[in-house]
């Protein structure tokens, strides 16, 4: 059962990568045979009609993926499987590549006469895409970065290298955390950083096993915020994450949102913060 599921999965993966629902069953096939074999062989256990064998090989063998034993009957092999992985890789990227340069080169609409929106709030859905927008936000931060992590999926590679670029550029990043495990975790990856305790005790949920726990608080150069939230049972990852942000905010939404966000970060710790109001 769970090598059929392994084999289910690795079809639908292939299928997410380009590949036709026939020519992914014919390649998954052809890394579970011994060593090679025919099209009889890869339709008995592809479910693949062997008149359509020929077909899906033709494509696997153009993409770089199944060589080719010109024989009597055709002899037929994947190519091992690291092989493969990085040929999918590259042509996933290429295509990526191509995509972007090809929206890039896009004539622009014409703005319409409707006034302008200087305070906007966005929504963002899926994992992938919140940790892509928060790298962008990370990217463009000029002066500022206030992140206070609700969760330890949210702390990825990526994320401490777009944080650990930011420093370089003389950014000041403020980093809070909801547990001083997380915090001490953190603070050993990058130990140039100010990393604290938030005082917000409502990122660390309720018990509750179906509550929405918080995934990440950002604040760049006190204007763009974005907030996410893990939801479905027990807010742990692999649940679903979703976000909202947004920018052009005025002085009193940044201000409560700064406030906020630096709790438990003692005031003379905080170079953003005033006598006044510890903020």
């Amino acid at each position: 059962m769970e090598d059929l599921s392994n084999q289910q999965q690795a079809v639908e993966l292939l299928q997410e990568l380009g590949l036709k629902e026939y020519e992914a069953r014919a390649f998954v096939t052809l890394i579970r045979l011994p060593r090679d074999g025919t099209a009889r062989d890869v339709s008995e256990h592809s479910e693949v009609p062997r008149t359509r064998v020929y077909d899906a090989i033709r494509v696997l063998e153009k993409s770089g993926l199944v060589e080719v034993q010109h024989a009597n009957p055709q002899r037929f092999r994947a190519v091992p499987i690291d092989e493969a992985a990085e040929t999918l890789r590259s042509t996933y990227e290429s295509r990526a590549e191509r995509l972007a340069a090809s929206l890039r080169r896009l004539e622009p609409v014409a703005a319409s006469d409707s006034e302008t929106i200087s305070q906007e709030i966005w929504a963002l859905s899926g994992e992938r895409a919140i940790a892509n927008r928060t790298s962008q936000l990370l990217d463009d931060a000029d002066d500022e970065i206030v992140l206070v992590i609700g969760h330890e999926s949210i702390v990825a590679d990526d994320l401490v290298e777009r944080i650990r670029l930011a420093q370089q550029r003389g950014v000041t990043v403020l980093l809070g955390t909801i547990s001083g495990g997380l915090e001490e975790t953190i603070q050993a990856r990058l130990p140039e950083a100010n990393v604290f305790v938030s005082g917000l005790e409502w990122l660390r949920g309720t018990p509750d096993a179906d509550d929405t726990k918080i995934g990440r608080l950002l604040l760049v150069d006190r204007n763009t915020i974005l907030v996410s939230s893990f939801t479905g049972r027990g807010g742990s990852l692999g649940a679903h994450e979703q976000a909202v942000y947004g920018g052009g905010f005025d002085n009193g939404i940044v201000v409560i949102a700064r406030r906020l966000m630096a709790t438990g970060l003692l005031p003379i710790d905080d170079p953003g913060a005033s006598p006044a109001d510890g903020s």
